[in-house]
């Protein structure tokens, strides 16, 4: 059990639902029924060794959070996984109700084994994760990066198609279009995009190229943010 503040709301909740389910027990001093509800919660969470984590808010002293659930009356509590609420109440709930809630929210055996496969890492463990869920969103970027290691960009591609487009997959496609890696050296690399600017106007490839280069290096680069300038100049 752990006490959330507005300000480590996002850590402690948003982010820490990534790796377990996080349950949000929004309470007060002033609170009879909160204070009757409490008890039963961290009881039966606890049994769950780690599966399930209470995080408990005080909406007096963290008005952010409340308002962010949107809470009309407490106790209320919610179920938060990837960042999603699953399911929630309102209201005092004896231990019956409260352990038939938690229930549903415990990972199945599938889950389970798809967990201790991303935590092995390893291509053959990430392959069964696939075999599993075919469009796992942390098991497709993990083996294209390997198909893309090996040089085999193009199976790489094809599997990225199965998930959604993010900051992580863009880079992960962008760096199988150009064979692998960026050049090294920062003046080999600025020779490349200087060349490439050229031609980004007539020639699609080398747009591409371009682009892709840059989704490689990324926005922590300092010239990133200076060439897709020099981009857009160049195209309008």
């Amino acid at each position: 059990m752990i006490d959330v503040t507005d300000a480590t709301f996002e850590a402690d909740v948003i982010e820490a639902s990534h790796d377990h389910v996080v349950v949000v027990d929004l309470w007060a001093e002033w609170c009879g029924p909160c204070k009757s509800l409490g008890p039963i919660l961290e009881s039966v969470i606890a049994e769950t060794d780690g599966k399930v984590v209470l995080a408990k808010v005080d909406v007096d002293a963290n008005p952010a959070t409340s308002q962010a659930f949107q809470v009309q009356s407490i106790p209320a509590v919610y179920a938060l996984k990837d960042g999603k609420v699953l399911d929630g109440f309102t209201g005092a709930q004896g231990e019956p109700a409260v352990r038939e809630f938690i229930e549903r929210l415990l990972p199945s055996d599938v889950e389970l084994e798809i967990e201790q496969l991303l935590a092995a890492g390893d291509e053959q463990s990430l392959l069964q994760v696939l075999e599993r869920v075919p469009d796992h969103h942390v098991a497709v970027p993990a083996v294209a990066e390997i198909l893309i290691a090996r040089g085999e960009n193009e199976m790489a591609l094809e599997l990225l198609q199965r998930v959604p487009e993010t900051a992580e997959v863009r880079q992960i496609a962008a760096s199988a279009r150009i064979g692998g890696e960026a050049p090294a050296a920062a003046d080999e690399l600025d020779a490349k995009l200087t060349e490439l600017l050229d031609r980004v106007k007539t020639d699609e490839d080398a747009r591409q190229e371009f682009v892709d280069l840059l989704e490689v290096m990324g926005p922590a680069d300092p010239r990133t943010a200076d060439y897709r300038k020099q981009l857009s100049m160049r195209l309008f």
